[in-house]
């Protein structure tokens, strides 16, 4: 198992690729990219038991079975938790057809086959939270920088 040792928010957008925090377990290995998540908190309170703040390391891919591990990275609607199955496991489906959802901050959900680009390039996503008022330092996601940041109707339990 590999941990950064950045906080979510502390990397400056010019800091080069995202930096990921990566998580091995026997059946999954469940990456973190901090400055992305947006504390929806849907992990935490899908599987406590694999994901527990007060805990160093937060993530313990193997304390549930590596089904519902996914299953619950799947909830999280920033995609800052991602996750590659050991050999012969199922990889993430992306959504079909594409949903694209402004919540009441301003903020743009989207979940789908999606293409992202921004600072690093294009990435391959299949869930995203986009910044909707152009304040994020972390473009074209959103980090609760500006007036999308903390209005009500956040991310939290969106699927």
């Amino acid at each position: 198992m590999t941990e950064g040792t950045t906080d979510a928010g502390a990397e400056s957008p010019d800091a080069g690729p995202p930096r990921l925090k990566e998580y091995d377990g026997e059946g999954i290995t469940v990456t973190f990219e901090p400055r992305r998540c947006l504390h929806a908190a849907e992990c935490v309170r899908g599987l406590p038991e694999v994901f527990d703040l007060a805990r160093r390391p937060w993530v313990l891919p193997d304390a549930a079975a590596p089904e519902r591990v996914a299953e619950v990275i799947r909830r999280c609607p920033s995609g800052a938790l991602q996750y590659h199955p050991a050999a012969g496991g199922a990889e993430e489906v992306p959504d079909a057809p594409t949903r694209v959802r402004r919540d009441p901050s301003g903020r743009l959900l989207v979940r789908g086959d999606l293409l992202v680009s921004g600072a690093q390039g294009v990435r391959h996503e299949t869930r995203a939270v986009l910044c909707g008022c152009g304040a994020s330092a972390n473009q074209p996601y959103c980090d609760r920088a500006g007036l999308c940041g903390d209005a009500a109707g956040g991310a939290a339990g969106e699927r």
